[in-house]
């Protein structure tokens, strides 16, 4: 049974409260990296909304591309981020219940698709919010490689997961979306041979002689934690009448 909305909340102020608003991890920023690349390459205008922001730790950076609104179930949280950044307008709230009463550019959405409880309904939703032919920039985490070569402690209560895979979250995508690009990031792990593939005891060396390549090669495969997507809006086309 699916928790409901209000033990989701205590535990994404709790979350938040204890981890995002004192420390950003490599996947984050990584996460981050990707979307500035595409956000660099998007023509303006652009209004932006991120779903899912957390303590607010990307809204500076986002803000920069152009006008900002953010939104996130912990309340709590959004109000000190709220205080930090008076140029983003953040909403509280469920964002499958919000209205933003306008449509968006450019859509970020890092790390909330394994925590909805319908994720067709989601991605339905942040269909809804774009203007046609505006681009989604979404980073979930990567099913096989968490489940395979990581421990990763039990959900907690109040805290939804349902990891999905490269075809999972391409079929997701492909009804009110299409695809652009769709990659993984950040190789890590924490069990099995990965573990040591992955250690700086096994990379130093290599990174020494050849940089990052080794690490983009490991990303090109699928090995990264992360999947990120950029998905464009598809177009609304209206049928002939017979």
């Amino acid at each position: 049974m699916t928790d409901p909305i209000s033990l989701q909340q205590d535990f994404w102020n709790r979350w938040n409260s204890s981890t995002r608003e004192k420390h950003i991890d490599e996947i984050s920023f990584r996460q981050a990296e990707v979307v500035r690349n595409w956000l660099a390459t998007t023509p303006f205008p652009r209004q932006i909304l991120e779903v899912g922001c957390g303590a607010g730790w990307f809204c500076r950076e986002l803000s920069t591309f152009g006008e900002l609104t953010a939104t996130d179930l912990s309340d709590e949280v959004l109000v000190r981020a709220a205080e930090r950044l008076p140029q983003v307008e953040f909403v509280a709230g469920d964002f499958m219940q919000l209205d933003f009463g306008r449509k968006f550019d450019v859509i970020v959405t890092l790390e909330v698709l394994s925590h909805v409880a319908n994720q067709q309904a989601f991605v339905t939703k942040l269909a809804s919010h774009l203007r046609e032919g505006g681009q989604l920039m979404l980073a979930t985490q990567n099913k096989p490689v968490l489940q395979k070569y990581n421990r990763v402690p039990p959900p907690s209560r109040g805290q939804l997961r349902r990891w999905v895979d490269k075809k999972e979250l391409t079929l997701l995508l492909s009804k009110d979306f299409d695809v652009v690009e769709l990659f993984s990031v950040t190789p890590r792990a924490n069990k099995g041979i990965l573990q040591f593939l992955h250690s700086r005891t096994f990379n130093r060396p290599i990174r020494a002689l050849i940089g990052k390549r080794l690490d983009a090669f490991k990303e090109s495969i699928g090995l990264g934690w992360t999947l990120m997507a950029r998905a464009r809006k598809k177009a609304v086309t209206m049928g002939r009448a017979c």
